[in-house]
């Protein structure tokens, strides 16, 4: 299986994966969930009200507090009907008692089978607004009521595709053959939520995942990405990102990552990320994390990146390229992700190719300001660039000796001596022309230096200098 396929699969499953803390997944354990779910709901006096049918009592005398077993057998009978009945108290009824339960039985009804959420389309509801009704309950100032609307109505958007539909063009219209029901405002209203909810989460452990949770199968929808970076959502998820230590943070970690990754496919939520700080997060993670599904992600969140022009050279020149050799010598289970290593790899090399441009480094020696980039360390830059050291009467290496007599800064000096020893290695005639350019008492005057750092590459340069070219060789580096 593709790696992205792997990752589709997996974002569909994502709350019933076993590696869901129990305070992030809503589950039948869930203490409130049990105790609104033994509630004895009036259903008579409803109907005596006129807020439900005849039809509707008799469906819920049949299907309230029976077995799972015998509630899936009606549901399978006549699912639709259920859903109808459930859909009219959610939006006639405002008791919050009763709105909690219904909530309960859907949330818990999709639980056993999440596949049930195709029965909000079928095709009886062609001309009715099943998202509404949830949308609006997202405002309550209650809790249970806004996770349980959240993770039901995201489901039941997610179904839509499952059920013969689709999106069609910028106004997220949706068709199922017969009059198109607009969505824009259904998920404009719902990314909006989940925002806030990253911003000013209403519940301070659950706000957080749980919007987090349902961006990841959300933004699956190329118009829901629109409306996320229309959002600045972008920069909300970014903090999310950071090596986690506990499950529970770690499927947060692995959820967010996996937000980044389907707005990798999205060109104006990559400029978005490109403007931000990610890159030093993601490296962090996958120099911490052991969780594999988590590396995968990672990993493929980078690749993307790179393969869209983005973040390479600073990617490599954070060490990336270290960080995949490191990860390929490690025993993983998943074949999915030793594939990504590997490309990942062979894109870095590119990017490595590119960035080791003479040009580059000359426009780094010209600003008398060194540091210690891909490039000095990089064999192949030196092989091939060396004879264009010889240009405008050897410019660049007569600014990287003037840098040995100016420059205070440590770092800046260590590796100006570091360039001039590997010029010497690597021209024909560079010891003569450092020689000539009086390069020798420069570069010995720095061995007395007080930093440690520029008295070793001093050291060293000095021993090219004064060896033979035989013996230049044997010398480390």
């Amino acid at each position: 299986m593709g790696s992205r396929a792997r990752l589709l699969r997996e974002y569909k499953e994502i709350q019933r994966d076993e590696d869901v803390d129990p305070s992030i997944q809503i589950s039948c354990d869930d203490t409130a969930h049990i105790k609104v779910l033994k509630r004895d709901i009036p259903w008579e006096a409803y109907m005596t009200a006129k807020l439900i049918s005849g039809t509707g009592l008799q469906l819920l005398r049949r299907y309230d507090h029976r077995p799972e077993n015998v509630q899936a057998a009606l549901l399978d009978e006549n699912g639709a009907a259920y859903m109808r009945v459930f859909i009219g108290i959610l939006r006639d009824i405002t008791k919050e008692e009763t709105v909690e339960y219904v909530l309960a039985l859907v949330d818990e009804m999709m639980l056993a089978n999440p596949q049930r959420a195709r029965l909000f389309h079928d095709k009886s509801f062609a001309n009715e607004d099943v998202y509404q009704p949830f949308l609006s309950l997202l405002s309550k100032r209650n809790w249970f009521i806004q996770e349980r609307s959240c993770k039901i109505l995201t489901l039941v958007i997610s179904a839509r595709s499952k059920a013969g539909e689709g999106f069609n063009g910028v106004n997220g219209m949706v068709s199922n053959g017969k009059s198109p029901v607009a969505l824009d405002d259904v998920l404009r209203g719902l990314v909006d939520w989940l925002c806030n909810q990253l911003k000013r989460p209403s519940h301070p452990t659950r706000g957080i995942p749980t919007a987090v949770s349902s961006l990841a199968t959300l933004l699956r929808e190329p118009y829901v990405r629109a409306l996320f970076v229309q959002a600045d959502g972008v920069h909300l998820i970014v903090p999310l990102i950071s090596p986690a230590s506990s499950q529970q943070y770690i499927q947060l970690l692995y959820e967010a990552t996996l937000c980044m990754w389907l707005l990798s496919f999205f060109e104006a939520a990559v400029d978005a990320i490109a403007s931000t700080r990610i890159l030093p997060r993601l490296l962090d993670v996958l120099k911490t994390t052991t969780k594999e599904k988590v590396v995968r992600v990672t990993v493929l969140t980078i690749k993307n990146l790179i393969s869209k022009g983005v973040l390479a050279s600073q990617m490599v020149e954070l060490g990336l390229p270290k960080i995949v050799q490191s990860l390929k010598l490690q025993a993983w289970s998943d074949e999915d992700l030793t594939e990504a290593l590997a490309s990942l790899e062979e894109s870095l090399k590119g990017s490595v190719k590119k960035l080791s441009s003479f040009d580059k480094y000359k426009q780094e020696v010209l600003s008398g300001n060194l540091d210690w980039t891909s490039m000095h360390k990089d064999p192949g830059f030196w092989s091939e660039n060396i004879l264009k050291f010889e240009d405008n009467n050897f410019q660049v290496l007569r600014i990287l000796l003037t840098i040995l007599d100016t420059s205070k800064e440590p770092k800046t000096l260590s590796i100006a001596c570091y360039d001039i020893a590997h010029f010497i290695q690597n021209h024909p005639s560079g010891r003569g022309i450092v020689l000539d350019l009086k390069g020798k008492d420069r570069v010995m005057s720095l061995m007395n230096h007080e930093n440690q750092d520029v008295r070793k590459e001093a050291l060293i340069c000095a021993q090219k200098l004064l060896l033979s070219a035989k013996y230049i060789s044997y010398l480390q580096p």
